[in-house]
């Protein structure tokens, strides 16, 4: 017989233990489904989940191994741990006086018309040293992390060149292998059109394809590869060439779709069998049944309509009533959305795009995990999934969009071991 596994994390004691156990994705109304336990208990072994049920449960058949951590949770909520699905964490220079220029009334796109925007923030890239690049993308994790964010999917394009765009993603490989924070990168070299291809984007798209996908493939430096397809960035039929050509080198798709205004986004992404189209702001109907049928998760992201002063957010009702897998993400980003706090960005979905704290969850870990080819890995507190756990500082899970602003996050537990300790006194409580 195989010997029996020992427990070297124990979580026991929790008020409400949410496994989201039960369908993934999470779709309609099995949104509201959490899979919750009361007095619930975890056990990990190393960086497995042992067992999960309740407290007093988990403690009888989990045996402890020597110098197992105990955390007493003393009624406390916990979480899978978060996924954002949606990132794009390496970059140097940030850029608040756009923010202050959006403030006073310039748009998006003027700010991008004047040279401002994402080519801002590729023509810093392209000179900044990688030491630096990957300090200061290093901070962001750690943020991201303190905030309960136990994986994230991590994007490249604000370098726009071959050498810069591979810069991006050694650095996402290398913190991948040295941070805690589990990383999926996405190649993102269609993301604008650089400076020097202003006049000459037909020879740009010829460089993604015939240079820069090959690189980053030879390289296995990506899973999934992105684009931006608007209107003013790549249209539909560019954005079709570039991610079939994407998509025969065997990378996922991912597309950000229908942001400023409806150009048929979604219908691409989900007639390309995309695991993911993003944003979404301004789907059609068409879009959102197109998305329904293929699978193809919506990943929602409302802290870019905060951000940039909007009022119109994706609709995301519609989508959780038309069968779509709706996502949650930050965006975290130097232009649009600048912030590494997903809990805000749920509390952003409750209040303005009419999400429940259930459906925020299901789209936070299940759904999210779904977005980046992770499903059945993480985004549960399963038997046999990823030791990916946060403890919060609520009896109650509906507090996490209702007391916004703050970070609830006591500690965060990765691969079985604490990596985030916000507890007082060696206790949650």
């Amino acid at each position: 017989m195989p010997p029996v596994k020992k427990a070297t994390l124990l979580i026991k004691n929790i008020g409400q233990l949410i496994t989201m156990d039960g369908p993934v994705p999470r779709l309609g109304d099995q949104m509201m489904n959490l899979g919750l336990i009361e007095n619930g208990g975890v056990a990990a072994a190393g960086d497995e989940i042992l067992a999960v049920g309740k407290s007093d449960d988990v403690e009888g058949k989990a045996p402890l191994a020597e110098g197992c951590t105990v955390i007493n949770a003393h009624g406390a909520v916990v979480t899978p741990g978060f996924i954002d699905s949606h990132t794009h964490p390496v970059f140097s220079i940030t850029r608040e006086k756009e923010f202050e220029m959006r403030i006073q009334g310039k748009s998006y796109m003027e700010i991008a018309a004047a040279g401002g925007g994402i080519r801002a923030s590729v023509r810093d890239l392209r000179t900044t040293p990688a030491d630096v690049l990957t300090r200061k993308t290093g901070g962001r994790l750690d943020r991201l992390m303190a905030h309960g964010v136990t994986t994230i999917e991590a994007k490249s394009g604000y370098g726009l060149s071959t050498e810069s765009e591979i810069k991006q993603l050694q650095i996402i490989r290398e913190l991948g292998q040295t941070h805690p924070m589990e990383m999926v990168p996405t190649f993102l070299g269609a993301h604008e059109v650089p400076d020097e291809y202003r006049e000459n984007r037909q020879g740009y798209i010829d460089l993604v394809i015939h240079e820069m996908l090959p690189a980053v493939v030879k390289d296995n430096l990506a899973e999934f590869s992105d684009i931006f397809c608007e209107e003013g960035i790549f249209n539909i039929e560019e954005s079709r060439k570039i991610q079939m050509a994407a998509s025969a080198a065997g990378l996922g798709l991912k597309f950000h779709a229908d942001e400023l205004k409806s150009t048929g986004g979604a219908e691409l992404a989900a007639s390309m069998g995309a695991c993911s189209a993003d944003h979404l702001v301004y789907t059609s109907d068409e879009g959102i049944r197109a998305m329904a049928k293929a699978g193809t998760v919506a990943v929602l992201l409302p802290g870019t309509t905060f951000s940039l002063g909007g009022a119109a957010y994706a609709p995301a009702r519609r989508m959780i009533e038309s069968g779509v897998a709706v996502a949650l993400s930050t965006d975290c980003n130097p232009g649009s959305s600048y912030t590494e706090s997903l809990p805000l960005i749920i509390s952003l979905a409750a209040l303005q795009m009419k999400m429940t704290a259930a459906e925020a969850i299901s789209a936070v870990t299940v759904n999210a995990a779904v977005a980046i080819n992770r499903a059945g890995r993480i985004g549960q507190l399963k038997e046999g999934l990823r030791a990916d756990a946060v403890i919060w500082d609520m009896t109650d899970y509906r507090e996490l969009p209702y007391h916004c602003g703050v970070n609830l996050v006591e500690r965060v537990i990765k691969r079985g071991k604490v990596v985030v300790n916000r507890s007082v006194n060696g206790n949650v409580r």
